[in-house]
């Protein structure tokens, strides 16, 4: 099979998974924004696993995009870059360790933190004007961000790390790259 048909098919999948879950499978949500999914970041981040980070930023990106369309919430255009562009396409960064012992695991982690880091970021520049009395909204925005994308890391890095999982995930990078 072609490599590029390879690759983009496995996008097209990854990208599905990550919307079906995202937008559909949510265990909760935060009530301004934000929300703990079945693996929803997983899926967005697997291409660049599979395939580097190159591919893993065009997997994002689009993700990004396809977020944006289905549920269209911004309020300025810079917090639509910081909470769409940037928060989304950094999980492209996931196979940045792609080729090390438990690189899905350290590579997943740190995108996920820039993540975190541009959504609190957006939540102190465009949001703090909600932050509750007597919170200082630095504080808050790490806080609010934090508490969902940490349990969504923390339940997809237990997935991740159960033996037959890792197994097949490992197969299927190498298998991809054939």
């Amino acid at each position: 099979m072609n490599k590029n048909i390879k690759i983009l098919s496995v996008q097209g999948i990854c990208l599905a998974l990550a919307i079906i879950t995202s937008t559909y499978i949510k265990i909760f949500h935060m009530p301004l924004g934000g929300s703990v999914s079945l693996c929803s970041m997983l899926f967005v981040a697997l291409p660049s696993y599979f395939f580097g980070v190159k591919i893993g930023l065009i997997s994002s990106f689009a993700f990004s995009i396809l977020t944006f369309v289905i549920d269209p919430l911004f309020y300025y255009p810079m917090q639509f870059i910081f909470d769409y562009i940037l928060a989304f396409t950094s999980l492209g960064l996931t196979g940045i360790f792609r080729e090390k012992k438990y690189g899905l695991q350290i590579g997943f982690s740190i995108a996920v933190f820039f993540r975190f880091l541009f959504t609190s970021i957006s939540g102190y520049l465009f949001f703090r004007e909600y932050v509750p009395i007597g919170w200082n909204p630095i504080f808050y925005t790490v806080i609010y961000n934090g508490s969902y994308m940490s349990i969504e890391l923390l339940f997809t890095l237990i997935i991740i790390g159960i033996p037959p999982i890792q197994k097949i995930l490992i197969t299927m990078k190498q298998k991809f790259n054939q």
